[in-house]
């Protein structure tokens, strides 16, 4: 007998978790089959369980969502991920979009959202929330651009990192990279960014939505 549809749940929060399996649960032929509380985990358990669907929230501790995605496409590029954020703006839907996310799915959202971008993401198929679609339509109608749009993926992780008050040694050991590939990329979002010091970039961060708050 068929199960349906194999989910994993990514978030680091369990309460979340234990929210979205219920919500998915109730749906005939779902199933969630394992959860990860990190990026890190992400990665391994969809190593193990191979699902038909992989529910990925987009910030978390070490590993963000970004990357975790960017590590599971590169390896299984048949992948169907749905992300799942907080972060309605353009910025972050476009990255994840971009590397290869199937749909994006705004926390504060309608429950109906995600059950369909599950469906969505299983048929091959993509889906976005309507609020996330209309701030990707008008940032595209905007005269004013954001350059983090211009940023690659892993630039736009360290972007991300740095304004999140990251230093270079623990973004280098997240990222499974080099200091001196940090500190490369470093040069290039100032260069990319017109930026010229930690705290330009903390408000450029905080402009475009990268970031709600500054680091306490």
């Amino acid at each position: 007998m068929s199960i349906g549809i194999r989910i994993v749940l990514v978030d680091d929060h369990a309460v979340v978790r234990s929210g979205l399996r219920r919500l998915l649960e109730q749906n005939k032929g779902m199933q969630v089959v394992a959860e990860a509380n990190s990026g890190e985990q992400a990665y391994q358990l969809y190593g193990e369980y191979v699902p038909d669907v992989l529910v990925m929230d987009m910030s978390m501790p070490g590993m963000g969502g970004l990357e975790a995605l960017r590590r599971i496409l590169t390896r299984y590029p048949t992948a169907r991920v749905v992300i799942f954020s907080m972060h309605e703006n353009a910025t972050f839907a476009s990255q994840a979009l971009s590397v290869g996310a199937r749909c994006y799915v705004a926390k504060s959202g309608v429950a109906d959202d995600l059950v369909r971008a599950v469906k969505e993401a299983f048929a091959g198929r993509g889906y976005l929330s309507p609020s996330v679609a209309q701030n990707i339509v008008l940032q595209s109608m905007s005269e004013s651009d954001d350059p983090t749009q211009s940023l690659s993926v892993r630039e736009f992780e360290v972007f991300r990192m740095l304004a999140e008050g990251s230093q270079v040694d623990d973004i280098a050991l997240t990222l499974k990279i080099s200091q001196k590939t940090v500190a490369n990329h470093q040069t290039s979002l100032k260069q990319k960014l017109g930026i010229s010091s930690p705290v330009e970039l903390v408000r450029l961060a905080m402009r475009h939505g990268v970031i709600e708050s500054e680091v306490k």
